[in-house]
């Protein structure tokens, strides 16, 4: 218990608003202030604020702090600071919760360890078992009691979103990450332009008198598990609701990733930001106490030199892991810390929050010419354990293009090869994220190199439902999922979504179209089955997670790659035969190489998932025995049926479950 007396009071009271026996403690960093004051329970609009004496914070060093007593939970508060430039309200850095229906907000005192958590049993999976899938919470999903879609004009709720757990447990990907979900100033946003980083966004937010229909979808997944059901005061607020949306995921074994901002501050500041948060004079933004004067994306670059900097943003990824239970962070873009004098802060990041939780795996955005860099140990590497890589999202772009032009087009499969082959660091294939859709790629707004098309669109742009854009976003799938490293999926990408997206709501064309999943579009059914099927084999087979690879056959006038992969020292051996060729190889015509003499047996064959279920499918009826000469540098091979644009994988066993 913290203690309540005054001159006790130390650098150990944590930042922000305590709650303690009694009342609550205050705590913020402000250097350069004259005084600090506390103003509790105020109206919004407050404009009449009396700087009475009982409401000053005492001043030790470069921080204020104060215990109030009688604050209990949902109080509302704000600090006000008197600097040299100006004086006024400023919302605590650290707030938990922002009011709801309320511009400027106070912020709101909340206790942070009474949420009735249910998730006792559940283990995030292995970083290398991760299949991760990204989405936007304000335009992903949000249906009514009858089953109307309801996003057009209206954000989306976190708690919409629970309606798409039990999809994402059939689907097979076992971590979710949405877009940043800290608040934010616009009308809508990607997320990336954060305001107040430990207080969840008020527009993903239901409010109480609206909770009705959704305590109910909450306790229906809970009773399914054998859970207790959850009132309406449990669910009541951001934080809960966020908290309520973690913890059904992991009762349903889905992992939850957040995708965090730590290397700049989002524009759409307001006076009661942090930005100049001690009311210094507006000197060409450098006297901003948390930033610099560097932009990035639209935004201020924080000020990675300051120590209090540093643990404001360590204390949010703590918060994040341990008051949320979250599974591991993604964080955006730390090569403009490597850039900006972050470098060291960025390791310690790295180290303090694996001490915090190992088990939490922790994604990091770096362009710099040397990515290993970004999962290497320090002192050589930044020290996150997974990182981004472009090299095959760019490589099956490419092919897809140059297959549209026709099936006399010449193929760049060296470079497919290239990029299977690429890792971060060996052992260890995981540590490279690799992805073919994300949200930045598609963005409706973005141009020029920033913008490409979804995979079904680039493989026919003249027609994106046809057979040929159709069979090629498999095989460009089936090579996300069959490769090494982790892969993560854009929403609407498993089921054939073949536009850009916004997270404008009001546009009302870019909206996922869940109604052609669900059955006003044949193509994306079999696309999404195909995708399922796809995933669930990538769990059963360990391999497909394992470090062996072997690209062994690349013949670019064929339109054919081939590649082994194995558990190093234990087998467990898979091979991956992906053809872009608009004809098949009929008749077991084309033969490739076997790491092993003997039978294998076809465990997946995308052919058969067109027009489910395919009556024309072609393949090799169960499998093929490895009994010839030595091909492709392996001991044996086999001669094999190879359908048109199509992806072959062939096993030892069936897998695992």
């Amino acid at each position: 218990m913290l203690s309540t007396a005054q001159d006790q009071m130390s650098e150990n009271i944590p930042l922000g608003a305590t709650l303690v026996e009694g009342g609550a403690t205050f705590r913020v960093w402000a250097p350069n202030a004259k005084e600090v004051y506390i103003a509790l329970n105020k109206p919004a609009n407050a404009s009449n604020f009396i700087k009475h004496p009982d409401h000053l914070l005492f001043r030790s060093g470069d921080y204020w702090h104060k215990f109030v007593p009688g604050v209990q939970d949902g109080d509302g508060y704000r600090f006000y600071v008197v600097g040299s430039g100006s004086e006024g309200f400023k919302r605590d850095p650290y707030a938990r919760e922002l009011q709801m229906d309320a511009y400027p907000p106070n912020c709101i005192v909340r206790k942070t360890n009474d949420f009735p958590w249910h998730d006792n049993g559940f283990s995030p999976p292995e970083f290398n078992d991760l299949v991760i899938y990204q989405f936007h919470i304000g335009v992903f999903y949000a249906k009514d009691n009858s089953g109307q879609d309801i996003r057009h004009g209206r954000v989306a709720k976190i708690l919409d979103v629970v309606d798409r757990i039990e999809y994402f447990q059939d689907l097979g990907v076992n971590a979710v990450l949405p877009l940043p979900f800290n608040e934010y100033q616009t009308p809508s946003s990607l997320g990336y332009n954060g305001t107040d980083l430990f207080a969840p966004e008020r527009d993903y937010t239901v409010r109480k008198q609206e909770l009705g229909p959704y305590i109910t979808r909450v306790n229906r997944l809970l009773r399914q598990k054998g859970c207790a059901s959850m009132t309406i005061e449990q669910l009541t607020g951001p934080m809960n609701q966020f908290k309520a949306f973690v913890d059904l995921c992991h009762l349903y074994g889905i992992a939850v990733l957040a995708d965090v901002v730590y290397n700049h501050g989002g524009g759409g500041w307001d006076e009661e930001s942090i930005k100049f948060f001690d009311r210094q004079p507006y000197d060409n933004d450098n006297n901003s106490l948390y930033y610099t004067n560097q932009d990035h994306a639209s935004g201020r670059v924080f000020a990675f030199w300051q120590a209090p900097v540093q643990q404001y943003l360590i204390d949010n990824g703590k918060m994040l892991l341990l008051d949320y239970h979250l599974d591991g962070l993604r964080y955006d873009q730390v090569t403009v810390m490597a850039e900006n004098g972050g470098w060291y802060f960025a390791q310690n990041l790295a180290n303090t929050l694996r001490y915090v939780k190992p088990n939490a795996v922790q994604i990091a955005e770096y362009w710099g010419n040397e990515r290993w860099r970004g999962v290497t140990q320090q002192p050589d590497g930044m020290g996150f354990d997974i990182g981004y890589d472009d090299s095959l999202r760019d490589a099956i772009h490419q092919v897809l293009n140059s297959a549209s032009f026709g099936m006399n087009a010449r193929l760049d499969l060296d470079r497919l090869k290239n990029a299977l082959e690429t890792t971060l660091k060996y052992p260890g294939r995981w540590s490279v994220l690799r992805n073919i859709e994300n949200h930045d790629i598609l963005y409706a707004r973005h141009t020029g190199a920033d913008l490409k098309p979804r995979i079904v669109a680039e493989a026919d742009p003249s027609n994106p439902r046809s057979w040929y854009g159709r069979s090629r976003a498999k095989v460009a799938t089936g090579l996300l999922l069959t490769a090494p490293g982790v892969p993560m999926m854009f929403m609407g990408q498993e089921f054939l979504e073949d536009k850009y997206w916004s997270d404008d709501s009001n546009c009302r064309e870019l909206l996922i179209w869940w109604a052609g999943l669900e059955g006003q579009d044949k193509a994306m059914s079999d696309q999404h089955r195909f995708t399922r099927e796809m995933i669930w084999l990538r769990r059963k087979h360990p391999a497909l997670r394992a470090d062996g690879l072997n690209v062994f056959h690349v013949h670019n006038d064929n339109r054919v790659v081939a590649y082994h992969r194995w558990i190093p020292g234990f087998g467990r051996d898979v091979v991956v035969v992906a053809s872009f060729r608009d004809e098949t190889y009929y008749n077991h015509s084309y033969r490739i190489g076997f790491p092993q003499g003997g039978h294998w047996i076809e465990v997946f064959n995308s052919d058969v998932f067109d027009q489910w279920f395919n009556p024309h499918v072609q393949g090799n009826s169960g499998g093929v025995t490895a009994d010839g000469p030595p091909w492709d540098n392996l001991p044996t091979s086999a001669e094999v049926t190879l359908p048109a644009n199509s992806i072959l994988v062939f096993a030892r066993d069936w897998g695992d479950f």
